[in-house]
Formats: structure tokens, sequence, C-alpha cells
């Protein structure tokens, strides 16, 4: 018998990142293919960490984060999405989005439960379910839909079992979008089968409306439905602070008090350094998202139209910084396009597969970097298109 217990052993690594070290060996790569943004944090929400450090924060804090961000999550809610948490018991400051989803499953599921989510998606969704001895229960999204997320797909893949659904929206890695009334179908699908729904919304500022509404709309902008959502969101996408590792989750106390034991007894708490920084995001860094939002938006009307020029079928997406183009009319799989496209000319992006099987016949590429990058991209991408006969 093996040391690795086998429900770990049988959990395959992230195709991302088997990908990229192939990437990290290679020279004069131009990467589509990792979702950090390129701007480097605002330096004023870094200057809020530095103060705290300056002023002795080195210590721990509450186990749900300081009251400082708590409350400042609270009010930005509020703002952002008319979404009203208690920063007392309904906030839980977490260690980037990643552990509060993790959090979320690993409180709710018990062995044998199911959770539906739908592919293509984030790639740790099946794993972290299959981790707490959950059943992954998959939904597919189809290009010829939008890759939106239906109430009537839900329905045909419910059962009894199941517990909970797991969902992310503007999604990685295909940038779909929901508007107000599907998230609303949804809401009530799960008030229908009793399911508590996770929420990963953590690239909710990157949406590329124009204009902008004033108050977007999140699964937890429901009253009626706040009992049965968990919010799970963070810093990383919108305020360009992958490297402070924060995010936070919000929900019924029950359900946070039950994950604030699990982080608890794992974590402790989240940085203290990145909590301060945390605080100066919230409450003054929407200049800063409404800069970084208006270049992503400049970057994706580039790459869109010469995608789709080229012949890879490219939706035009409304949120996220991910472009999920359709590389089947090449004659090669996803990977197969992928290696040819990083060996033979130069770009990075990620096969499809590594968000799924629906991924499968997909690359996605990530527009989170600069204009000058995307443009020698897109030529090394004709290239080689137009070797392999395309259009």
């Amino acid at each position: 018998m093996g040391r690795v217990a086998p429900h770990v052993e049988a959990i395959p690594k992230s195709g991302i990142r088997k990908f990229f070290d192939i990437v990290a060996q290679s020279k004069d790569v131009i990467s589509l293919g990792v979702g950090e943004p390129d701007f480097d944090t605002p330096w004023h929400v870094s200057r809020a960490a530095v103060t705290c450090l300056e002023n002795g924060g080195t210590h721990y804090t509450s186990n749900l984060g300081t009251p400082e961000l708590r409350q400042a999550i609270a009010r930005y809610l509020e703002r952002r999405f008319a979404a009203r948490f208690d920063p007392a018991s309904e906030i839980l400051v977490t260690v980037g989005v990643s552990e509060a989803i993790d959090l979320a499953i690993r409180a709710l599921v018990s062995p044998g439960d199911e959770v539906l989510y739908h592919e293509p998606c984030f790639v740790s969704y099946a794993a972290a379910i299959r981790l707490a001895h959950g059943v992954p229960v998959k939904v597919e999204t189809r290009f010829e839909d939008e890759f939106k997320l239906t109430a009537e797909a839900l329905e045909r893949s419910v059962t009894p079992r199941c517990k909970a659904l797991l969902l992310n929206f503007p999604c990685n890695p295909t940038g779909a979008t929901l508007t107000r009334d599907e998230v609303l179908a949804i809401l009530r699908f799960a008030e229908r089968h009793d399911l508590v729904v996770l929420a990963d919304e953590v690239y909710s500022e990157l949406c590329y409306d124009d204009p902008l509404p004033e108050t977007l709309t999140s699964f937890a902008s429901f009253p009626e439905f706040r009992d049965r959502v968990v919010l799970l969101n963070g810093f990383s996408k919108s305020w360009a602070m992958t490297g402070y590792r924060l995010g936070y989750a919000c929900g019924p106390q029950d359900i946070v008090d039950a994950m604030m034991k699990i982080h608890q007894y794992g974590i402790m708490s989240a940085p203290t350094l990145s909590q301060a920084a945390g605080v100066e995001a919230m409450d003054l860094g929407d200049q800063d998202v409404d800069r970084m939002r208006r270049e992503y938006k400049a970057r994706r009307d580039f790459m869109v139209p010469r995608l789709n020029a080229l012949g890879l079928k490219t939706h035009l997406p409304q949120g996220a910084f991910y472009l999920f183009s359709d590389v089947r009319p090449t004659g090669l799989d996803s990977d197969a396009f992928a290696m040819t496209l990083l060996k033979d000319y130069g770009v990075a992006c990620v096969p499809g597969e590594a968000f799924g099987e629906c991924g499968r016949g997909f690359v996605r590429m990530s527009y989170a970097t600069s204009m000058e990058k995307l443009k020698v991209a897109i030529e090394r991408i004709g290239r080689c298109c137009k070797e392999r006969s395309l259009p």
C-alpha cells in the first residue's frame, strides 16, 4: 500500500502548471497563459501595507480578519452590489479566494454529497470537491451558447444527492457573464432543490458593459436568497494584488462560522500587512480598477476580431481577461495546437482541456499582458494559422 492517500493520488496535477513548466524552459516566449494582471499593485495600496509594517503590524489578527477590513468589505459590497453582510459574523477573510472556495466546500460537503459545477471552469473545482470526499457533477457549457450556464442545463443534471452549486461568473477561462435575469433563474433553481450556491466572483469588477452599471449584479444582490448564497471573492484580479494572497467569503452566519473553524485550525489568519492593503483597495481603489478595466477592454477589442479573421472562432467576452478560442479548424487538438504555437512560434497559451473535458478543442489566451506584446503575439499566431492553411 502506498503512503499517499488514494483520493489524493487520484487527483491530477494542474494542467496549467504542467504546461508552464515547459514554458519556463523556453526563450523569447510571449505568454498569454498565466491568469495574472500585468499591472503592479497600485502604489497607494502597497503603501498602506508599508505603513502597517512601520507601525508594528506584524502580529496575528482575529481568525475572521481585522475588523477594519471586514467593515471595508461590507461597505464595498453594499456600494457596488447592493449586497449586505454583517462584518461581525458573516464575513471571513481568507488567503486568496482559492482558500475561500476550499473552506466553503469542506464546510458543506459530507462524503458522497454531490456538488454541481460547470465546465469549462477554473482548474481547482473538481479537485476541491474530491478532496472533501464529495462527488463533482459537471454541467457542460457550450460555445454555441457563449458558455453561459442555464437553469435548464442544471435541471438536467441535478439529483437528490446534490448539496451545492459551485460557479464562477465572469468566468475563467471563457470570459462568459450572466445577466441579472439569468442569475435570478439559477437562484430559483437552487431554491427548488435546496442547494447552497457557492459564487466565485473574483472577476466581478472586470465586466465590459459600456457604460458600466453603477451597481453590478452579484448572486448576493438578491436579499430573498441570502440564506443560500456564499459569496467568494478576492483582491488578486481587480486590484492586481496576486502576491498579497487575500480573499474573503460572505454568507449565512452558520456557514461562515463553520468555514472559520476550518480556517482557524489550518491557516490561523490572513497576512496582517495584506489586510491593511485590502482596506485601502476597497475604500479608495475604484479609480485604479477603472484604469485597468479600460486597458483590458482595449486589448480585448484588439485581439478578438483578429483571431476571428484568422479562422479561430472567438466570442467577445464580457468579463474577466481571457479569450477561449476554437482551434479545431487547424486540424490540431488543443494540446497539439498549444505545443505547436509555443515551440514553433514562441507564444504560450493553455490547452482547453486543462479546464475540463468540455474545453477540448479550445485554447485559453489571457490578454492580461501589454498591447505591444499582444501585437507581436497576434502576428505569430497569424503565421501559425497561415502555415496550417487557415482560414
